[in-house]
């Protein structure tokens, strides 16, 4: 990874809140993600596993995890299982780490190799009554594969039958959620490259363009900067492609008098931030955009300000968020008040010009482990990103900071972000 070093005080930290909530006589094992195959002997650059990470830091494949906090033997109640290299594998592959820089890492004082893993976990697993096993239970989730954890866990619960197995998500969602202030400095520096790259970008836009130029200058700036890349796919979409939610080809040229809609963020230490901006190719807004851009913006501050707190659900947020838009459009004549009145509460008429939610937990993941029926806490970090999309008009306007929230109010991480339409003018165009 290129980030500097982590204080490993934060995964020491994380999984002390982890144990705290385990049952009486519990094991817990957090396995690494596959390295998935690409094409003939070509494979998919490694992503770690979320919670694996979250509680070692530990972005290395191969990777296994054993937390037992009531173990009758000391050393063993926290266990990291690394790959241990050889002469083909450094020279193919390159260093590994060693079981002291993993131990560095992690704050984990036991490190032992893969192949010892069989001879030591049964022992404790015979200790245990209760077995934590983990699975990607975010809520938007929707696999169709059978990844590493699905295999451990068939394989666990067929050879342990009688033990007692419980979802690691029900810890985790809770404890993920409310960032260490750690892992909110890291959010910060993702944030603080995020702008960095955006004001650096802002200088080459210009008429003819191509889309896929604008997303080279945000990877260029990315990658100088100890990011690891793009926390998501970016989307760079001009013209009616705003339209397009979740639009990646970024392969259009970026016409004179369209606005380009930039969905990208910096993946710093595996830390996201989640940026979107709207700017119109040529500098300068026409009025119908300054007026559909500011209606956004006037969403975004006022939920923002009345919403991102200590209280709220994600649920209410993404419910009131939407009234808020529903009196945008009324004032600036998208929709009727009359027709809103005698509106499907259901399939409120504001659904047409903003189709999705305000916004969602961030974190490791973009899309970020989390409760929505549950209050916001302290620590939170959750995106605010209304929009307004009128295809028949080529005009796809959608704007997001991230947004702490603490015990007295919130605060936004991408304060710093040129958002005001004058000031994106001004900087464009000097």
């Amino acid at each position: 990874m290129r980030n500097l070093p982590i204080n490993n005080q934060l995964f020491i930290d994380n999984r002390a809140k982890f144990v705290a909530q385990m049952k009486p006589n519990a094991i817990a094992i957090f396995v690494s993600n596959d390295v998935f195959p690409k094409n003939a002997d070509q494979f998919h650059l490694f992503r770690q596993n979320s919670e694996l990470y979250y509680l070692t830091g530990i972005a290395q494949e191969e990777t296994v995890l054993v937390l037992y906090p009531d173990c009758p033997i000391e050393s063993r109640r926290e266990v990291l299982f690394t790959r241990q290299t050889n002469e083909h594998i450094a020279i193919w592959e390159g260093h590994k780490y060693t079981k002291k820089e993993a131990a560095q890492i992690s704050g984990i004082n036991t490190v032992l190799w893969n192949d010892e893993f069989e001879n030591a976990f049964r022992p404790l697993m015979n200790y245990a009554n209760i077995c934590y096993l983990n699975l990607n239970d975010n809520d938007r989730s929707n696999l169709v594969i059978q990844n590493k954890e699905h295999r451990f866990a068939n394989q666990l619960t067929q050879n342990y039958p009688l033990h007692q197995y419980e979802r690691a998500s029900n810890i985790l969602k809770t404890i993920r959620s409310k960032k260490h202030p750690i892992e909110v400095q890291l959010m910060q520096t993702a944030c603080n490259i995020t702008n960095q790259a955006f004001q650096k970008t802002l200088k080459i836009i210009k008429p003819n363009l191509m889309e896929y130029e604008i997303e080279a200058a945000f990877a260029q700036h990315f990658i100088a900067n100890r990011s690891e890349g793009f926390a998501y796919n970016p989307i760079i979409a001009s013209g009616k492609n705003a339209c397009i939610l979740h639009y990646i080809e970024n392969n259009q040229s970026c016409l004179d008098g369209d606005l380009i809609l930039m969905d990208v963020g910096a993946d710093y230490a595996y830390y996201a931030a989640d940026m979107t901006r709207c700017v119109p190719v040529n500098g300068k807004f026409t009025d119908r955009q300054r007026t559909i851009y500011n209606a956004v913006l006037k969403v975004m501050q006022q939920a923002i300000k009345e919403l991102l707190h200590v209280g709220k659900s994600l649920n209410e947020y993404n419910q009131q968020s939407g009234i808020m838009m529903e009196e945008a459009l009324i004032e600036i004549g998208l929709l009727n008040y009359q027709d809103v009145k005698k509106q499907d509460p259901n399939n409120p008429l504001y659904k047409r010009y903003f189709m999705h939610g305000t916004g969602h937990f961030l974190g490791i993941d973009v899309h970020d482990i989390g409760y929505r029926y549950g209050k916001f806490e302290a620590g939170m970090v959750i995106t605010c990103e209304p929009g307004i999309y009128i295809a028949e008009e080529n005009i796809g306007i959608r704007l997001e900071n991230n947004i702490l929230i603490t015990e007295n109010g919130n605060f936004d991480l991408m304060a710093d972000i040129p958002i005001q339409a004058e000031h994106i003018e001004d900087l464009m165009n000097a």
